[in-house]
């Protein structure tokens, strides 16, 4: 593959003068600059390095099932500072769609972790109790590692009775360095879908372009002029492309090599690490 690049001497003048209009980075998180609960070690040398070269970065992540505060909580414990303008998830995409597309609804039947329940309470909605009763506005169906049998019968019933109905992200499985495989949303959403026919009425987070209008807007920034930097081709690539950004693939997480090499549309570029694109972007600094 051209755009596979391992030595950064050996890339092509066209990808070069795209990195070096970079002036943002946004990275996914599990598989990009950590494994689980394990820092990549050039994690910390890469976004000191992206400081030095005056390159600003961002935190993306379709992984709902953390609040923004105990993101940034276990950010600080990985030895990584930042702040809450920093961060962005699924989780609050789907917020702010609700408040903007849905400004009536106010009771959600949450299929999500209880720090991701706190994440929606702090932004003004109430979360219904798994009751028949206690009858909500719409479903938001989420990575939940959580969940309960009971709790994804009773989103299925309101899913059935023509509640609006939200997933948070597409995810099949979320990345981990232990040996499970960890279901995510789009695939407890599946389980939803055999049981009653319905799909979401929606799916946020990454691929859809907004996930990255909010960093282009707050920083005035041109589309071409930042990275989206993941592992996954379905979800950090597309984004990438639908957005019009430069699309970096690591082979760190889930994306592998051949799934790479068959990606349509083709790639921007295919790097090892994010430690890779540190070193382009100092390389093209510097010519």
């Amino acid at each position: 593959m051209e755009n596979y690049i391992t030595d950064i001497k050996t890339i092509p003048n066209a990808l070069l003068e795209r990195i070096k209009k970079l002036k943002h980075v946004a990275l996914d998180m599990d598989g990009t600059i950590y494994n689980g609960s394990t820092l990549f070690p050039y994690t910390i040398s890469f976004l000191k390095q992206l400081k030095r070269l005056g390159v600003s970065y961002s935190f993306l992540t379709n992984n709902p099932s953390k609040s923004i505060s105990d993101y940034l909580k276990k950010l600080e414990g990985l030895g990584i500072e930042a702040s809450e303008e920093e961060m962005y998830s699924s989780a609050v995409a789907t917020i702010d769609y609700l408040k903007s597309k849905h400004p009536q609804i106010k009771k959600l039947f949450i299929l999500g972790t209880p720090s991701m329940i706190e994440q929606f309470k702090k932004a003004g909605y109430i979360s219904t109790e798994d009751s028949a009763e206690d009858e909500p506005d719409a479903v938001i169906v989420a990575f939940d590692m959580t969940l309960c049998y009971e709790r994804l019968c009773r989103a299925a019933w309101w899913a059935k009775q023509g509640k609006i109905y939200i997933a948070t992200n597409p995810d099949k499985v979320c990345p981990t360095d232990k040996p499970v495989v960890l279901v995510d949303c789009a695939s407890i959403c599946s389980s939803i879908e055999t049981a009653t026919g319905r799909k979401p009425d929606i799916v946020l987070g990454k691929p859809q372009k907004e996930m990255l209008d909010g960093i282009l807007s707050a920083k005035k920034l041109k589309s071409d002029e930042v990275a989206m930097v993941g592992d996954r081709i379905y979800t950090d690539m597309m984004m990438a492309h639908n957005a019009g950004a430069f699309g970096v693939l690591v082979l760190t997480g889930e994306a592998t090599l051949a799934d790479a090499e068959k990606a349509n549309p083709e790639l921007d570029i295919v790097l090892p690490s994010i430690e890779v694109l540190g070193n382009l972007i100092e390389y093209s600094h510097s010519i």
